[in-house]
């Protein structure tokens, strides 16, 4: 087969991505943004009802197809109803981002002081709410052929030094598993590891004078912050058919923090 960059279209694709609503300039947003300028149908999934529904318009606005999806991503019951939505929509699912997570809320909570429901809350979100979808849509896939499925993991997990690295690393761990599960039937399972980008959320963790951003600019290898669209080609890698013999990796779009002393 000779390589095109017609590989990276997503004409006729369906895809789901959770967290698109997300906090104003999110990477959520950035990522329905960019698989609809693609080609794909998007559905923009988030437990903000009118966050979701302003993406889908925005796409919509611009001659692509979307429709939101409101999903609490911990209930098994709502997730299916956004699975439900993509097949009623568009007639299937091909794609999912597992986007959604809680991240402001947890990250600056020292393990030793985070109590009992706060910690099985961020497990519930950030690594069960991924199974949940993936077990809800894997099926759907299946019926196509096969798919995609695309999970947000962090630079912070590497190593986990905060409780939301731990939900991160956890689901880098599913992301494997799932790899080596959902192979036979054609579905590939990758993650992408973002460094400190400039979404709303990022920045509120991290602002410009915060301590953390000096030691970042001292010791990454390119710039400190990225552009939450600056994560979509990575995104599009492993969404498309350019990327059909990778599966169970993580691609990390940070800068090269990855590889700091």
């Amino acid at each position: 087969m000779t390589f095109s960059t017609d590989q990276f279209r997503l004409d006729d694709k369906v895809a789901i991505i959770t967290g698109a609503g997300g906090r104003g300039n999110s990477i959520g947003r950035a990522y329905a943004m960019g698989l609809a300028a693609a080609g794909a149908s998007v559905v923009a999934a988030d437990i903000n009802k009118d966050g979701a529904q302003s993406v889908a318009d925005e796409i919509t606005a611009a001659g692509g197809q979307a429709v939101a999806s409101h999903v609490d991503i911990t209930d098994r019951t709502s997730v299916e109803a956004m699975a439900r939505t993509a097949e009623d929509a568009f007639g299937g699912v091909d794609i999912l981002v597992n986007n959604a997570a809680l991240m402001v809320e947890i990250v600056q909570t020292p393990a030793m002081q985070i109590d009992l429901d706060a910690w099985n809350r961020a497990l519930a979100v950030n690594l069960t709410g991924a199974l949940n979808c993936s077990q809800a849509v894997a099926p759907l896939m299946a019926e196509r052929g096969g798919g995609k499925i695309v999970n947000q993991v962090s630079g912070g997990a590497f190593p986990a030094s905060t409780v939301y690295g731990i939900t991160k690393i956890a689901l880098v761990g599913l992301t494997t598993t799932l790899a080596r599960e959902l192979g036979p039937q054609k579905i590939n399972v990758n993650a992408i590891a973002p460094g400190n980008t400039s979404s709303d959320a990022g920045k509120s963790i991290t602002p410009e004078d915060s301590p953390f951003v000096k030691m970042l600019e001292a010791s990454i290898a390119m710039r400190m912050r990225g552009e939450p669209d600056e994560l979509v080609g990575a995104l599009l890698l492993l969404c498309s058919q350019a990327g059909s013999w990778l599966t169970g990796q993580v691609i990390h779009v940070d800068g090269g923090w990855i590889i700091r002393p």
